[in-house]
């Protein structure tokens, strides 16, 4: 993976594509943005494309006969080719969804509506019994997950009857691989993991854990909201079994998340939601469904949204995804000197720039992180506090919640400096010893 550092006139010109780092918040101050973890901002190649759809093809997609109907179904089904490509994989290997939280929630939906009668008719015999959840079985996460990885795993086990077990994680925010080893066996049909924690930033060892998965044939759902748009991500070399992302993570729009997993599997899957587009033959007395990925996209689609996020892989891809994550390394390299150098603040995770990317959660001395996060945002400084919806991983951190700063394309040295610029305001408002 050949990679160089933007350089600086351009990453000044790749800001200036970004309409809204214009703005000026609290006061006049220019806006700080240091919140893409949450939700990134778009560039106007995102915004204009999103924003034709609307202006020249706007109608239903796969309803209608008429040229306008055709053109949205064209230009939709392009955006899944393009979609597609960016990850490595194919077209009809992706489903569209809100965001990547439905996504998750597709799967485990599905496999709890493969334990019902005639949901798998069909499908190969070992494929269903590898489809079916149910008592003795045991559902494997980690404390770090993201709720959006944690509670669809907790009502498919309450659900089905199966168990719910994880793994740990160690004191510097890595998955315990030997905890990992303890944890799955014979019992495990799935182990679900984020592949780049919201949180600590850690990239979690995608190839490690799903050789330990598949050692007893266990499903991999990976997590990759945070790692698609910061790094290169190819399907085909993790070797996973599902990948969930969401557009407004990577410069794309609002209402749109992407399930990726082989046609072989999502073919053999049932449905999620169930309605008009995603059948195949509708009788009074039952219905057949469409092949994948329609089957799993029922009413009208996000179109728009759909092609908005295809020109924000357009974007990245021409960008680089290696040059991406080279810029946002040399992000987290700066930003973790600048604590090292507060003594009164304690970073998440892993202390070395080359285990993490994208993000940098972090503690204040005896400050709540609410606190924390007010001053800075007086500053102009947007960032995030709370428990980045991962409750269990800031007990298990021993941390009421945290602060965090995360970045994007976009995002600036002069960035992190406005940010400690506001943030060494916080001991002498609290009287702090520096």
């Amino acid at each position: 993976m050949t990679s160089q550092l933007i350089p600086e006139e351009e990453l000044t010109a790749i800001r200036g594509q970004f309409p809204i780092l214009e703005r000026t918040v609290r006061g006049g101050k220019p806006l700080v943005y240091l919140d893409s973890g949450a939700t990134s901002q778009s560039p106007e190649a995102v915004i204009t494309a999103e924003g034709d759809f609307y202006r020249t093809v706007n109608a239903a997609v796969h309803r209608g006969a008429h040229q306008l109907s055709e053109a949205a179904t064209d230009a939709y089904e392009a955006a899944r080719a393009t979609i597609s490509g960016f990850i490595g994989g194919e077209a009809d290997e992706i489903v569209f969804t809100k965001n990547a939280t439905e996504a998750l929630n597709l799967v485990a939906y599905a496999f709890s509506n493969a334990g019902f009668d005639g949901a798998l008719d069909g499908v190969d015999p070992e494929l269903a019994e590898r489809l079916r959840i149910g008592p003795g079985d045991e559902i494997v996460i980690t404390p770090m997950e993201h709720h959006a990885n944690l509670v669809p795993w907790q009502e498919l086990a309450r659900r089905t009857g199966a168990t719910l077990r994880w793994c740990e994680i160690t004191d510097d925010g890595r998955i315990d691989l030997d905890s990992m080893r303890a944890t799955v066996g014979e019992k495990t049909k799935i182990v679900a993991f984020s592949h780049v924690s919201n949180v600590l930033g850690t990239i979690n060892p995608v190839d490690e854990i799903s050789a330990i998965a598949r050692e007893v044939g266990a499903w991999v759902v990976l997590d990759a909201c945070q790692s698609v748009p910061h790094m290169p991500v190819d399907v085909r070399e993790l070797d996973v079994d599902f990948l969930a992302f969401s557009g407004h993570k990577m410069l794309g729009p609002t209402g749109i998340g992407v399930l990726w997993a082989k046609n072989t599997t999502l073919n053999a899957m049932p449905p999620f939601l169930t309605g008009g587009s995603m059948i195949e033959i509708v009788r009074l007395e039952g219905s057949t469904y469409a092949p994948a990925p329609q089957r799993f996209e029922a009413g009208t689609p996000n179109a728009a949204q759909a092609i908005g996020l295809a020109a924000a892989c357009d974007y990245l891809d021409a960008l680089g995804m290696a040059n991406v994550f080279a810029h946002e390394q040399d992000l987290i390299t700066y930003a973790l000197e600048g604590f090292e150098a507060r003594p009164w603040t304690t970073v998440l995770g892993p202390l070395d720039a080359a285990s993490r990317t994208g993000a940098v959660a972090f503690t204040v001395d005896e400050v709540h992180p609410h606190d924390v996060g007010q001053i800075v945002d007086d500053a102009g400084v947007a960032i995030r506090t709370g428990h980045h919806c991962a409750w269990p991983l800031h007990r298990r951190l021993k941390a009421v919640a945290s602060s965090r700063i995360s970045f994007n394309v976009y995002s600036t040295r002069e960035d992190i400096d406005a940010f400690f610029a506001a943030l060494d305001r916080v001991p002498s408002i609290f009287g702090l010893e520096v």
